[in-house]
């Protein structure tokens, strides 16, 4: 590798616009690769990306384009991944040039479905990438306080510390301050189960249920995240730090959160299809809650207490009333 790695985003969403803003405040160049000619052609003459965040303004001078993922799997040393949990795989099968060598980041905060791993696990195993070379992006950050370049936050995992700092330097500015972490596993897992909470969240707000309920479903939140993820990988972690307590709270309450807007039309009545056609952007939580829960009933006697989890999972997947199964959960939380 040279001693300036070159970086690429992978993927054309809201969050993938916000790491290339952040990365193009310290790069002389950035790859991007997005599947839509469009949104590349619209990037190239109006300087912002057409669906997503659009009042973020590019130097497209820095921005290296192109809807040809081998091309930009070439070009770069670190490759940042940001695309859907749920069509990562689908993306990947385009590869004819090997990964081998490269550094591998994800901002992806989901299960690959073909695999039922987190992402770090599924490079790990179908593309024989070594854990030294795979990293984790994750919060409390939401990409439209990027956009407004509101001071936030991010968390830089990875068992190779030298790795972790070298994106948090190109990632942090004066509104974005990076810490690293050495917990990949566990700030992966608990970036995928911050989603599904945030769905319960909604669902709760859609149901008519007031901030009294929401702090303590938030509370009990935690402390099943503290239990899932330990059944996972059994390390020495504060869950009251940002990666974990943090980014649960910014997703499970702000308005931004696709997650929580997504799971307040489910409270509403909204059924999935009509919800997820309401809505433009995906959540993640969705298909996180399918497979947060067929990896925990798997383990049987070993497996963690998760009523949140089981609740969002009956109601999104076994079409069970939203009303009546939140009245069962009330009586489970304390």
């Amino acid at each position: 590798m040279s001693s300036k790695p070159k970086f690429a985003v992978f993927g054309g969403g809201s969050w993938a616009t916000a790491i290339v803003k952040m990365l193009c405040e310290n790069l002389e160049e950035v790859g991007w690769y997005m599947r839509s000619v469009y949104a590349i052609e619209h990037i190239k003459k109006e300087q912002h990306n057409p669906n997503y965040l659009s009042s973020v303004e590019f130097d497209i001078h820095k921005l290296k384009l192109s809807d040809d993922i081998n091309e930009m799997v070439t070009y770069a040393d670190y490759l940042i991944f940001v695309i859907p949990s749920a069509f990562v795989e689908t993306e990947l099968q385009k590869l004819t040039n090997p990964l081998e060598g490269k550094i591998i980041f994800s901002a992806i905060k989901g299960i690959v479905p073909e695999s039922s791993l987190i992402v770090g696990d599924h490079f790990y195993t179908n593309y024989n990438i070594p854990f030294k070379d795979i990293g984790v992006i994750t919060g409390p950050c939401h990409a439209e306080e990027v956009a407004l370049e509101r001071l936030s936050y991010l968390t830089i995992a990875c068992a190779d510390e030298e790795k972790a700092k070298a994106i948090a330097k190109v990632l942090s500015c004066d509104y974005i301050k990076c810490t690293t972490s050495d917990d990949i596993i566990g700030t992966e897992y608990a970036a995928m189960l911050k989603n599904i909470y945030a769905l319960a969240a909604g669902i709760a707000h859609g149901l008519g249920y007031g901030d009294n309920f929401q702090s303590v479903l938030m509370s009990n939140a935690i402390r099943e995240m503290k239990r899932y993820v330990k059944k996972v990988h059994k390390m020495k972690r504060d869950i009251n730090g940002s990666a974990y307590l943090g980014d649960l709270l910014v997703t499970g309450y702000s308005t931004f959160s696709r997650n929580r807007m997504f799971g307040n039309m489910i409270g509403k009545g909204y059924t999935v299809k009509s919800a997820m056609m309401e809505m433009s952007m995906v959540a993640e939580g969705y298909y996180a809650t399918k497979s947060a829960y067929e990896l925990n009933a798997a383990k049987k006697k070993k497996k963690a207490k998760t009523p949140i989890i089981n609740a969002v999972y009956d109601i999104l997947y076994e079409n069970k009333n939203p009303k009546k199964v939140f009245k069962k959960l009330t009586d489970k939380l304390d």
